[in-house]
């Protein structure tokens, strides 16, 4: 219920930015930030991941190896686009069926968190308000779970 009313809140009171000529309300600012996250690791698009993430940003994340115990990883600004550039080099589309969401879940006038569903799991981007625009500044995720057993 929080939630719910504070994206309310966020609609109908946010002040407005400018983003390609068009007013758009912080909130819309907020997920276009992390949409451009998700979408830079998905389509190897370096501008956008350049964009969206500062370059003292500081991921760390946790998978599951094959024998299904969790390890964890770090991701450092110049990782992530080398990453990005690895899969621009595959050029191979991601399925139209990979999951690609971002829900805003708190914002202040200066910083924000959203949760991002992907593919590799979901993250919590935490990201604050640099020069007029919102970016990505740390980021923790994790694999998606294991399957339950039939």
């Amino acid at each position: 219920m929080r939630n719910a009313l504070l994206l309310l809140s966020l609609a109908l009171s946010a002040s407005s930015v400018h983003a390609q000529g068009s007013p758009v309300s912080e909130y819309d600012a907020i997920r276009r930030a992390g949409m451009d996250y998700v979408e830079g690791f998905y389509e190897g698009d370096t501008t956008k991941l350049a964009r969206a993430l500062r370059s003292d940003l500081a991921k760390y994340g946790f998978w599951r190896d094959s024998a299904g115990k969790y390890a964890g990883e770090s991701m450092s600004f110049r990782e992530a686009i080398e990453y990005a550039v690895k899969v621009r080099q595959r050029n191979a589309p991601v399925p139209a069926k990979w999951p690609k969401r971002v829900d805003v879940l708190d914002a202040g006038e200066r910083i924000a968190v959203a949760k991002v569903t992907a593919w590799w799991g979901f993250d919590y981007i935490l990201l604050g308000k640099f020069d007029g625009r919102w970016m990505v500044k740390d980021v923790m995720w994790e694999g998606p779970p294991q399957p339950s057993s039939p």
